[in-house]
């Protein structure tokens, strides 16, 4: 099973900027996509073969999720089960036969940490959300988690040490989530790659330089961990400020392991 992740940093932007092109190329079963800005409707989006559903932002061209899949999923929930985090269009499961699948895009800390007190939440509750569902199947959680979590996860980490998104705070709330059973796929697979980003900031020339940051995740409950083929990250991809990442699963992930 061939799994894709990518926040396009608005979906109308990045259909002018290719975006069909790698979808049609990357032939996933499941396509995950973060910061669509957009509501259903604004614009044209025929993909056949696949459902669509949509989590968008009660503000217009803000934030927002989408998952085109060809698997059709026993069941779709949207949000992390708190009224408080709904507005925002942020996270969207789809529940297979052997696992869920929890597409996310995390709120940013912001400029100083504007927003920290929010994100602390919002950790504790996502956190509280994957263990729930953790205990009925394993979870899959792809997207953009707005954390590079070591300093190998980005280019310059002296000079970034306690801004968003490489904070003390964030790093630690990370290691928690994947203390609490889950599995960093691309870390495993490739513990001492350096250079492996997924996110460039559009100033400084930024992405020729690969002065860049791994924000955007692909985690697996720690059960299925052996069922991961590849993770990988399409940096030579464009049409956003990040690159698609990629998951490919045994066709029996999850197998056997309901509940653990």
């Amino acid at each position: 099973m061939k799994l894709i992740s990518w926040n396009v940093n608005g979906l109308r932007a990045c259909l002018k900027k290719g975006f069909l092109d790698f979808f049609e190329q990357a032939d996933a079963d499941v396509f995950c996509i973060q910061e669509t800005k957009m509501q259903p409707g604004q614009a044209e989006v025929v993909l056949q073969g696949y459902e669509q559903y949509w989590n968008s932002a009660l503000r217009k061209g803000y934030s927002g999720t989408a998952v085109f899949t060809r698997v059709p999923p026993l069941s779709v929930a949207y949000g992390i089960g708190k009224p408080e985090h709904d507005g925002e269009g942020r996270a969207i499961t789809l529940e297979f036969e052997t696992f869920y699948l929890l597409n996310l895009y995390v709120p940013n800390a912001q400029e100083k940490l504007a927003r920290i007190d929010y994100r602390m939440q919002w950790e504790d509750d996502l956190r509280a959300y994957v263990k729930e569902l953790r205990r009925h199947k394993p979870v899959i959680i792809c997207g953009d988690l707005n954390v590079a979590h070591q300093e190998i996860d980005l280019k310059n980490p002296k000079s970034n040490a306690g801004s968003a998104g490489f904070s003390d705070e964030e790093r630690g709330k990370m290691t928690e989530l994947l203390n609490a059973g889950f599995v960093d796929t691309f870390r495993r697979q490739y513990p001492g790659v350096t250079g492996a980003y997924t996110w460039w900031s559009y100033r400084f020339n930024a992405r020729a330089n690969n002065a860049g940051w791994r924000i955007d995740y692909f985690l697996v409950s720690d059960c299925i961990q052996d069922a991961v083929r590849d993770s990988c990250i399409y940096a030579d991809v464009e049409g956003s400020d990040h690159c698609p990442v990629g998951l490919h699963l045994a066709s029996d992930a999850g197998e056997g392991s309901q509940g653990l």
